[in-house]
């Protein structure tokens, strides 16, 4: 059924190996997988990292109907196909899907075929590719290539990455996503066809492993840094940069701290997390972000100051009551509406017994914006990282 917009789903974002750890739970620590929703109602795949795995959970759990999607896979790296053997709906014989890739010197012809079976293989897997009953096509392409997904027009190039690597070009009625994750800056040719592919996307999902000093130290990685996607994003004219393909050492606080260095550069620049939602639509895109888990939460009653930045870039300081607490977060109510992704300074009162009530100060992180009780107000969560 057509809609009026197309909706970018991120089920994981974290570059080079799956990351379990505290320090990351916010971000995310799956490797690579989109979901692109387009306005007529077809599903796109980005990438099969082991978000792909979470996505096809869900997928199953959704609906009993058939699944019928259109993959398009960067590249052969281990980050980038792993979800594979655990994607639920590749056993159902009622589903159907189209993987887009392309024919690698190493493999030849059908390569994505021949990595399905080669890590499937034995002793790597217990059961080999026969056991995926839905129907599987596949198509090579190659830098330069153009091609249509019902209404869905798709670019491709090639992107600088050791063994190759394509970057996607998604048009749709209500408006363009280039995905060009594992691309590392210096080569004039490919960046001249990055900034090409890249040319008034209203999103641009980059890649942003590095920070720019540890960029110098990885040369011949195929990765690139934050600073890089600002200079590619300002020169072609991009809408909203997102940082794409996190380094799996790089905490949660490193993450914002990249950020943070990014939109002093690129005011519409947003980190990618497991659960983010991108809606685009022909006037605005809409960005959902979802709620961290913060455990156990108390009703609370804590005077509080808070500062920072609102959406549209200015500074403000109000005065609330924290009425939602737990050990990691809060959920206030504001008369200013800041933006998902920035930072809030927290004065609040020591929530501690005793005379004297000294001020806590917190940092605090935006997670989710939602209604208010009152008319005028937002509600707020945040995450404290400090």
């Amino acid at each position: 059924m057509a809609n009026d917009v197309a909706k970018l789903s991120f089920w994981g974002v974290r570059g080079s190996t799956p990351t379990v750890d505290r320090a990351v739970l916010r971000y995310g620590g799956n490797t690579p997988c989109l979901e692109l929703i387009t306005p007529e109602g077809g599903r796109l795949i980005l990438d099969c990292g082991t978000g792909l795995r979470i996505l096809g959970n869900r997928l199953a759990a959704a609906t009993d109907n058939a699944i019928d999607a259109e993959i398009l896979v960067t590249h052969y790296h281990w980050d980038h196909i792993q979800g594979i053997p655990f994607f639920a709906p590749l056993y159902s014989a009622q589903n159907k899907f189209h993987f887009y890739s392309f024919r690698s010197e190493f493999l030849g012809q059908q390569s994505l075929k021949r990595v399905f079976e080669a890590q499937m293989a034995h002793p790597y897997f217990p059961v080999n590719l026969q056991a995926m009953s839905a129907v599987l096509d596949f198509t090579d392409v190659a830098g330069g290539d153009c091609f249509c997904i019902g209404k869905t027009r798709v670019r491709t190039c090639w992107l600088n990455h050791p063994q190759g690597c394509l970057g996607y070009r998604i048009e749709t009625s209500v408006g363009t996503i280039v995905y060009a994750t594992d691309n590392e800056p210096g080569d004039l040719e490919y960046e001249r066809n990055l900034r090409r592919l890249a040319e008034g996307a209203d999103i641009f999902v980059n890649d942003a492993q590095y920070t720019p000093e540890q960029l110098e130290r990885h040369r011949g990685w195929g990765h690139s840094s934050w600073r890089e996607g600002v200079r590619i994003a300002e020169a072609a004219g991009v809408r909203n940069l997102v940082l794409f393909h996190h380094d799996p050492d790089s905490s949660d606080k490193t993450v914002d701290g990249i950020l943070r260095d990014a939109r002093e550069e690129f005011v519409n620049t947003w980190a990618a997390a497991e659960g983010m939602v991108m809606t685009l639509g022909k006037d605005q895109t809409d960005v959902v972000i979802p709620a961290t888990r913060n455990g156990l939460r108390r009703e609370a009653h804590f005077r509080a100051r808070v500062m920072g930045f609102t959406q549209q870039g200015r500074a403000f300081e109000e005065d609330t009551v924290i009425r939602d607490l737990s050990l990691h977060g809060a959920l206030i109510y504001l008369e200013h509406s800041p933006k998902l992704q920035s930072e809030l300074q927290v004065m609040m009162e020591n929530p501690g017994d005793g005379d004297h009530k000294e001020r806590l100060a917190l940092r605090g992180y935006v997670v989710r914006i939602e209604p208010g009780p009152e008319k005028d107000q937002v509600g707020v969560g945040i995450v404290f990282t400090e």
